[in-house]
């Protein structure tokens, strides 16, 4: 399951088994662990697990699980949470996210993180598998912005120093806020509702500090901020910097690190802004540059001789080439790493080699160390991109699977046709990137998703009905097949959805009791003479079908041709039902036979359903009888 992974380690704690009922969804759900104190622990209860009964008190108990969670959900009164826990915060870039579900699970309150613990994400979640009212307080919910410290979030930014406090407090103010950003993804940007606080500058303008309430730089620089100046300021890191490495055999982690530091702080350059490391690969187990790279979280790429050869830089080494077999190393590992990460695709000049190499020897250390840096036109967000295949089912919110709408609420991206991302919007919240494409763009949608995962997104999208029947499932799928896919990354989760057919059925009765089928008259993908072939041979197998993508404003006369095809077997008595925008506002129904069928308005909003020979109608009540042994009337 990947919803919640990014809560994991995640625990709920009740003290009642009401309280554990209420939470006893999530544990399938978000796989979590439910502790009860063991007074509540009797032998005929088995909807908990033996190990998740605590002894002792719960405020031990907390304080013994509290660094090794990420979430803690609560089903206990809020003011006896925050006792137990009070003495446990320390920093809300560290604490863990903390929910508070009420008793009887009406409400779902972000308690504690909100934003960097994500507990407003994850209360959204919570909210929409329980059918809870999520209950959020920060500052920037009520003016539908994101939380300006989460915003980089997605793209794998850093945050730096500033007064992060102060600028989110001008956000919240509807302040006028100046964004100056220099390198990163601009999506975020692009999201921002009417009427935001930000206006956005570029490059080194300079900014005039009395027209501008707060500022936020985007930059690979490290800027001191003077503490002079009461304007509040922050900095947001993209990971668009990527360090060339050459070492001796042996040089040891601490000099690997204090040349890299040195040399950024050297030329202002953000350490936190740093994407990864790249050397050739026979540096590949170097001791020293391995464990740096774990204990910074940092990747490690590695490339043969022959690539960094053909790399031309501005300092080539012919002592280094007789060595390793390549004139350059640091500096031809940086660049072709920033390359790998170019927007455009296109070859990265060496103008984007920010640092020419530099060499490092330590005072008392042996080794030495060889610098470059090399700046990228895209971010490394250093995850891994999931894509979630949704279906959202015939339009209504309560007809949505809680699983759906918490893989919708938890996508950093949503993907669709116009009208089913209006048909979502509420459960869709700020900061998401939001992307509308007309509905003959299917390709270019799951080209998109797909695009965005590999960057390491998690994408939602969209379909109506199921997913998977004549859904983006499919398409999705293909297209990763087609790109070499390994069936691993970008992950995959498909979120099935209520049918159109299955929606059209519910709304006329019970039509589709015995066999049927589902046939779409969309030649857009499938050859015409196919799907006479299956309209003839469904009719003289008697199922009940059903007919999707019936007719649209270019495409009338297929209709026509599948009515004649279907009176050829079926009697025109044959009962139909027309259910167009089956549990939306403007739905229709209409019932029929299969002679007046064409008489009838039908669109690519409509699945049309057509009775086998013992199909009957009963007032407004369409019957198929489960057999054919059936006595008729």
């Amino acid at each position: 399951m990947l919803l919640f992974q990014d809560f994991h380690p995640l625990v709920a704690i009740a003290t009642t088994p009401t309280a554990a009922q209420t939470l006893q969804p999530l544990c399938h759900t978000a796989r979590l662990m439910l502790w009860l104190p063991e007074s509540v622990h009797t032998p005929e209860r088995k909807d908990v697990p033996t190990e998740s009964f605590y002894q002792g008190s719960l405020k031990s108990h907390i304080a013994s699980l509290w660094q090794n969670h990420r979430a803690f959900i609560f089903c206990l009164a809020t003011g006896a949470v925050v006792r137990l826990i009070a003495p446990l915060l320390k920093d809300k870039s560290s604490d863990p996210a903390v929910i508070v579900v009420d008793e009887t699970g009406q409400f779902v309150i972000s308690l504690c993180s909100g934003h960097q613990g994500k507990a407003d994400q994850l209360a959204r979640m919570i909210a929409l598998q329980l059918g809870a009212t999520p209950v959020l307080t920060g500052g920037s919910t009520g003016l539908n912005l994101p939380a300006i410290d989460m915003v980089g979030i997605p793209f794998g930014w850093q945050r730096g120093e500033g007064d992060w406090t102060g600028v989110s407090a001008a956000v919240a103010k509807g302040e006028r806020v100046e964004v100056i950003q220099e390198v990163g993804s601009t999506l975020w940007q692009q999201h921002l509702p009417p009427g935001h606080p930000f206006v956005f500058d570029g490059g080194d303008k300079a900014v005039d500090s009395n027209s501008a309430n707060a500022r936020i730089w985007i930059s690979f620089t490290q800027r001191r901020f003077s503490p002079d100046s009461d304007l509040p300021k922050i900095q947001w890191h993209p990971r668009v910097l990527w360090v060339g490495i050459g070492c001796e055999r042996g040089t040891s982690r601490e000099l690997i690190e204090t040349a890299i530091i040195q040399t950024c702080q050297r030329y202002h350059l953000a350490v936190d802004a740093i994407a990864g490391i790249a050397t050739i690969d026979i540096k590949a187990s170097e001791v020293g540059l391995v464990e740096f790279c774990q204990a910074r979280d940092l990747p490690l790429r590695t490339f043969p001789a022959e690539v960094l050869r053909s790399v031309n830089v501005p300092t080539p080494s012919t002592v280094v080439n007789q060595e390793v077999g390549t004139p350059s190393v640091a500096e031809a590992a940086a660049l072709v790493c920033s390359e790998r990460f170019s927007a455009s695709g296109t070859k990265v000049p060496t103008t984007n080699l920010l640092v020419q190499k530099q060499i490092v020897r330590g005072d008392n250390q042996p080794g030495a160390v060889t610098v470059a840096i090399a700046v990228a036109q895209r971010e490394y967000t250093g995850r891994i991109g999931q894509l979630f295949l949704v279906g959202t089912g015939p339009g209504q919110l309560d007809q949505i699977t809680p699983a759906a709408k918490t893989a919708l609420s938890q996508a950093d991206a949503v993907i669709g046709y116009s009208l089913y991302i209006d048909l979502i919007t509420p459960i869709l919240h700020p900061g998401q990137i939001i992307e509308r494409l007309p509905i003959t763009q299917e390709r270019q949608r799951a080209q998109r998703a797909i695009e965005l995962a590999q960057w390491g997104l998690t994408v939602a999208v969209v379909s109506s009905g199921d997913c998977g029947i004549y859904g983006m499932a499919g398409l999705v799928l293909e297209e990763l097949k087609a790109q070499g896919w390994d069936g691993k990354m970008p992950g995959v989760q498909v979120f099935p959805g209520i049918t159109a057919l299955q929606a059209a059925a519910s709304r006329v009765g019970a039509p589709l009791m015995h066999d049927f089928c589902a046939i779409s008259l969309s030649n857009l993908l499938t050859p015409w003479d196919v799907i006479e072939k299956r309209l003839n041979a469904a009719a003289q197998a008697d199922f009940v079908i059903a007919l999707y993508n019936p007719r649209s404003r270019t495409r009338i006369e297929q209709l026509a041709i599948a009515h004649s095809i279907l009176l050829q077997h079926r009697s025109p008595q044959t009962p139909v039902a027309i259910v167009r925008s089956a549990y939306r506002e403007d739905e229709e129904i209409t019932l029929s036979t299969l002679d007046k069928l064409l008489d009838i308005p039908i669109d690519m909003l409509t699945t049309v359903l057509i009775g086998n020979q013992s199909t009957r109608l009963h007032g407004d009540w369409m019957i198929t009888p489960r057999g054919y042994l059936v006595n008729d009337e």
